[in-house]
């Protein structure tokens, strides 16, 4: 579940991103996706964060992983449907503006913004943060 990306520091970070986040795509995967669909071109963003609240709760501590409150979704004529939700991660001084795609067997992250409180100069350490706020905001460990 990962985008590659020219940039290793990039690369890294989503892949970091991503791995932490897997278990919340499976889980919205799990949603008929004619539902995300509808909420999606009805703009019920409400109806798509409690959806994503449900899904994040199970992994996640409160207020650390949210839905952004906005979203697309690419249909084509016999092609694969593929539903993007922008999504905010904030832990330990970290903050991270992405975009989860979902498609019917894989899931991607495309981070759009990052943020650390206190940056370190050394772009290995902003990595080794991020990493670690993720592990500090799961519940569950990663397997």
């Amino acid at each position: 579940m990962t985008k590659i990306r020219n940039d290793h520091r990039s690369l890294a970070r989503e892949k970091a991103l991503a791995d932490g986040v897997k278990d919340v795509a499976a889980e919205l995967r799990l949603i008929d996706v004619v539902n995300l669909v509808v909420y999606i071109h009805l703009e019920k963003h409400g109806n798509l964060e409690d959806i994503v609240s449900s899904s994040v709760e199970l992994y996640f501590k409160p207020d650390t992983l949210r839905y952004g409150w906005r979203s697309k979704v690419d249909i084509t004529w016999g092609g694969p449907t593929t539903v993007c939700l922008d999504m905010e991660f904030r832990h330990q001084g970290v903050t991270v503006f992405f975009t989860l795609a979902l498609g019917a067997l894989h899931a991607s992250v495309d981070i759009h913004y990052i943020a650390f409180d206190g940056s370190s100069n050394d772009p290995g350490e902003n990595t080794a943060r991020l990493v670690a706020a993720i592990a500090d905001a799961r519940i569950k460990p990663l397997q």
